[in-house]
């Protein structure tokens, strides 16, 4: 066509050659290798001289047609797609950083991603200095000569803080770092890290990429130099993304503008109501303006995103009892579902940790994180409003 197609439209045209059955969806290449018909074109596909698939550790065309989407909605230049999210997180860290080199990493992030930065890095010769998310001066103090590396989620999991990516890129960008963001709350079509100088993109496409809790995935994105190094890491040691994922993943991401839009509209609705339940001390979500970063928000996201939380009040105890009483909500440790989830971090994902920690991270002893589905908001809000009366005493 003679103009560019928007991202939306280049997430459900981008697709893999036809075949010569002349196909209209992708079909699935559930194949662990690729065949050739001479010595010569498989040498040069070992030498990098061709793009021709090999082995599908290295390269399938689900995989490469997924990939394609994430990179045109993210507006980067290329990508690598893995099993997990968490892969795509641990590969991130382990391709772009070596023994000696220190990280800074938003206090405020997933628990298997502080368990992997403060347990597993440090085996490995790589130290982190967790920082609160919005103290401009404790990021300042952090920066070490060795440090390589800025990593941060915005808004974070499961808190939704809301961190300045206009800053955040600035402050990578003086200090000469790997500028790393998992976007996965926001997604691309809600907020664009690229835009603020991220040089790394992390999404775990198992949530709202996928959208109905199906398949398992996650994908890295961004500068093509750092992609490279981080494809010759994943192609060596393993974590690839199935074909079978990729194909049910490129199919989600066709679907993802209409689902996001409902989504968002559902999470502002329940946390807006919310804020006048006497059961609960306080609601999060990025596009309340009682959110303490609410200017952030407004300025960087097109919406507020799926998730909300809120503290319950009667702590750990009630928190239980909320999660016992819920009769529509799924109880699962999962988000980004087509149906609502609720869930008690302190009980369950962030369990492992200490009390110390868990409060350095932000996890209050009655912190509710809620995944607002598809569903007609007012059943979703009426469940959650009888399970809070139910928890009281």
């Amino acid at each position: 066509m003679s103009q560019e197609l928007h991202p939306i439209t280049k997430a459900i045209r981008i697709q893999t050659t036809k075949t010569g059955q002349s196909e209209h969806s992708t079909p699935l290449y559930l194949t662990s290798s690729f065949t050739f018909d001479e010595a010569e074109t498989m040498r040069a596909a070992f030498a990098d001289e061709n793009d021709n698939n090999i082995y599908s550790r290295f390269s399938n065309p689900n995989v490469d047609e997924f990939v394609a989407k994430m990179c045109a909605l993210e507006d980067v230049e290329d990508g690598f797609a893995t099993s997990t999210g968490m892969s795509a997180v641990f590969s991130s860290f382990m391709a772009l950083m070596k023994s000696g080199d220190h990280l800074l990493c938003c206090s405020s992030v997933f628990g298997s991603t502080y368990t992997i930065v403060n347990k597993y890095l440090p085996r490995y010769g790589i130290t982190c200095t967790l920082i609160p998310a919005n103290d401009k001066d404790a990021w300042e103090a952090a920066v070490q000569p060795n440090t390589k590396m800025l990593f941060l989620e915005t808004p974070t999991n499961p808190q939704l803080e809301v961190i300045d990516l206009e800053h955040a890129g600035k402050f990578a960008k003086k200090h000469n770092l790997i500028f790393n963001v998992d976007n996965c709350f926001a997604t691309p079509l809600l907020q664009k890290p690229v835009e603020y100088g991220a040089d790394v993109i992390i999404h775990s496409a198992t949530k709202w990429i996928d959208g109905q809790g199906r398949v398992l995935g996650g994908v890295i994105v961004g500068r093509k130099d750092l992609i490279n190094e981080i494809y010759l890491f994943c192609r060596n040691t393993g974590p690839a993304m199935s074909p079978f994922n990729a194909w049910v993943l490129s199919k989600s991401l066709e679907t993802l503008d209409v689902r996001l839009q409902r989504h968002c509209e559902n999470a502002l609705k329940i946390a807006t109501a919310l804020q006048s339940n006497p059961n609960v001390s306080w609601v999060k979500y990025p596009f309340l303006a009682s959110h303490p970063q609410y200017d952030i928000a407004k300025k960087q996201m097109k919406l507020g995103g799926g998730v909300l939380c809120f503290e319950i009040k009667g702590g750990v105890e009630a928190g239980r009892k909320f999660l016992n009483s819920l009769e529509l909500l799924s109880v699962t440790a999962n988000l980004g579902d087509s149906r609502s989830i609720a869930s008690h971090p302190a009980s369950t994902t962030h369990s492992k940790l200490s009390d110390d920690e868990r409060a350095a991270v932000g996890i209050t002893p009655g912190l509710i994180r809620v995944s607002a589905g598809l569903e007609y908001a007012d059943d979703v809000l009426r469940d959650i409003e009888q399970a809070l009366e139910k928890s009281r005493g």
